[in-house]
């Protein structure tokens, strides 16, 4: 493995440990990260995101990762996400495709991929098989994480 092979090997090791601390330490300090639910989080939004998702999770997250490839510049990974959705309960598999750039030892650009509908039907049920897919459902996922990320920031 090269040097970041190593790096995003040693975030997903640390997510999958609940050790959000390691998983910052793998951030480069301009680090951009976005996601369907998210969208675009920057500096040390990205960090605190991760926190509270752990934190929520009460330890109960299994993150499993595969298919690690990285250059110096650039690197990808696949990674699934078990948990409980902590506002309805409901268990979701959350299958996703990571992007990765790199800069100065470090991840400046994390992008993940997943399968909004997907997600949604497994996190809301009917409500969300039925309207997942619509820009206006996945809007409202995007303003409630936010809002959950912004009262946890408020909150420490």
């Amino acid at each position: 493995m090269n040097a970041n092979e190593v790096l995003i090997t040693k975030f997903y090791t640390a997510f999958a440990n609940g050790d959000a601390k390691t998983m910052s330490e793998c951030y480069h300090s301009k680090v951009e990260f976005s996601d369907p639910a998210f969208g675009l989080l920057k500096e040390d939004q990205v960090s605190k995101m991760w926190k509270m998702l752990l934190l929520k999770s009460k330890g109960k997250i299994k993150i499993e990762f595969s298919d690690i490839k990285a250059d110096d510049f650039s690197g990808t990974a696949k990674w699934v996400a078990a948990y409980n959705f902590s506002k309805t309960n409901r268990n979701v598999i959350n299958k996703i495709k990571a992007e990765f750039a790199f800069q100065d030892g470090l991840i400046i650009k994390h992008t993940d991929h997943f399968d909004v509908w997907s997600w949604s039907g497994q996190a809301f049920g009917p409500a969300g098989y039925l309207l997942g897919w619509t820009s206006f459902f996945q809007n409202k996922i995007r303003e409630q994480a936010l809002l959950s990320l912004k009262k946890f920031q408020e909150s420490k």
